[in-house]
C-alpha cells in the first residue's frame, strides 16, 4: 500500500543541510529505502510503500541533531545511520554524533564519521600503540592528526611528532631542489595540510623551531627515544620491516604512536615485503596493541572516491583468481 508523509522542516538552513549539495543526500535517501524525496521549500515530500516511509522517516530523524541546526551531513552519515538502524546500534549513533573530536580554525565541528572510525578513535585514546589500515580517504592521518593535536594543545604530551618514509616514486630526492628539508617537505606535506586546520599556519614555524611539532621523514628517528610525546607514522606501507621495527622500539615514556597506511598502495620494489603488513602478522596477539582496519565503507571523501576504490578492489580480485 502506498502513502506519503510531509515532514515541516524549521528553516532554509535546515532544508539545505539535510537534502545536501545538489539535493545528493535525498538521492542517497532514496537508494537506501526506495522512497521518493522530494523538497519544496522547508517541506519535505516521502512517498512510497508503508515500509520505505517510515524507513526514510527514521533515518531522517536519527540526523535531526545535525540537519536542525543547518548542519550539513553527508552521505556517509545515512549509511551510518542505516547500519545503526539494521543492527539497533542507535545509542552508539547519538555517542557518535554527540563526540566532537575538535573544531578547526574555521570553527567547523570533526568527528567521526562511522563507527569503525568511532572504534579507531577510542583506541588511539586508549592504547599506547594503535595501528590504522584502509584504503585512501578514510580518515587514517587526518584523524590521527586531529587527536594529536588536540592532545598536545591540552598539555597531554610537550611534543608531536609526525614521520613517513620518503619512498622515491619516479623521481630521485638528489634531483629536486633546495636542502634537504626542502627535499622531503613534498614527502610530508599532507602531515602540514592536517596541521594547518587546527594551528596558525603563522605559529607552526616558531613550534617547530622549538621542537614543539616535528614533522621528519622517518630516517631522523634512528638511534632516538621519543619521551612524553604523540607520534604518527603515515604511509606505513612504505617503511620495510627493519624501518618498522626501528620506529616502533622508538616508542619511549609517557608516550603514544599511531601508525596508518593502505596496503593496497605500496611503493616498495616488488620483492620488498612491507614493514606494516609485516607487523600486523607479528604483533596481531600483543597486549596493549590495537589494530583497526577501516574499509570503503569509511570514505570521507567526495563520493567519487568511494566508487573508485570499489572498482580497484574489484579489479585486483578478478585478476588474481
Amino acid at each position: 500500500m502506498l502513502e506519503s508523509l510531509t515532514i515541516q522542516l524549521p528553516s532554509i538552513d535546515s532544508a539545505i543541510a539535510l537534502a545536501g549539495e545538489r539535493e545528493g543526500n535525498l538521492k542517497v535517501l532514496s537508494q537506501q529505502t526506495g522512497a521518493k524525496l522530494v523538497l519544496r521549500g522547508q517541506e519535505l515530500l516521502i512517498s512510497g510503500t508503508d515500509t520505505q516511509v517510515d524507513l526514510s522517516q527514521r533515518l531522517i530523524q536519527s540526523l535531526a541533531d545535525y540537519w536542525s541546526q543547518g548542519k550539513a551531513i553527508t552521505g556517509v552519515d545515512i549509511l551510518t545511520a542505516r547500519q545503526a538502524i539494521d543492527t539497533r546500534r542507535q545509542e552508539e549513533l547519538q555517542d557518535l554524533q554527540k563526540d566532537v573530536l575538535a573544531r578547526t580554525r574555521r570553527g567547523e565541528e570533526i568527528r567521526a564519521k562511522t563507527f569503525r572510525q568511532r572504534q579507531y578513535v577510542q583506541a588511539v585514546r586508549t592504547q599506547d600503540l594503535t595501528f590504522c589500515i584502509g584504503p585512501a580517504g578514510t580518515g587514517k592521518t587526518f584523524l590521527a592528526a586531529v587527536l594529536g593535536v588536540q592532545a598536545l594543545l591540552a598539555n597531554q604530551f610537550e611534543r608531536l611528532i609526525l614521520t613517513r618514509p620518503a619512498v622515491e616514486a619516479g623521481e630521485k630526492l638528489g634531483f629536486l631542489p633546495g636542502d634537504l628539508q626542502q627535499k622531503v617537505n613534498p614527502y610530508l606535506r599532507p602531515l602540514y595540510d592536517a596541521l594547518f586546520e587546527f594551528i596558525d599556519p603563522e605559529k607552526i614555524p616558531n613550534l617547530m623551531e622549538r621542537g614543539v611539532i616535528e614533522v621528519a621523514p622517518i630516517a631522523y628517528m634512528r638511534g632516538r627515544t621519543l619521551n612524553n610525546a604523540f607520534i604518527i607514522l603515515d604511509e606505513a606501507q612504505n617503511t620495510t620491516p627493519a624501518q618498522m621495527k626501528m620506529i616502533l622500539t622508538r616508542l619511549g615514556f609517557q608516550s603514544r604512536m599511531v601508525v596508518t597506511g593502505d596496503l593496497t598502495q605500496t611503493d616498495l620494489p616488488a620483492n620488498q615485503a612491507s614493514g606494516l603488513a609485516v607487523a600486523e602478522k607479528i604483533l596481531q596477539s600483543v597486549e596493549g596493541i590495537a589494530f583497526c582496519h577501516l574499509t570503503k565503507a569509511d570514505v570521507v571523501r567526495h563520493p567519487l572516491v568511494q566508487r573508485i576504490v570499489s572498482a580497484y578492489e574489484h579489479y585486483e580480485t578478478s585478476k588474481n583468481r
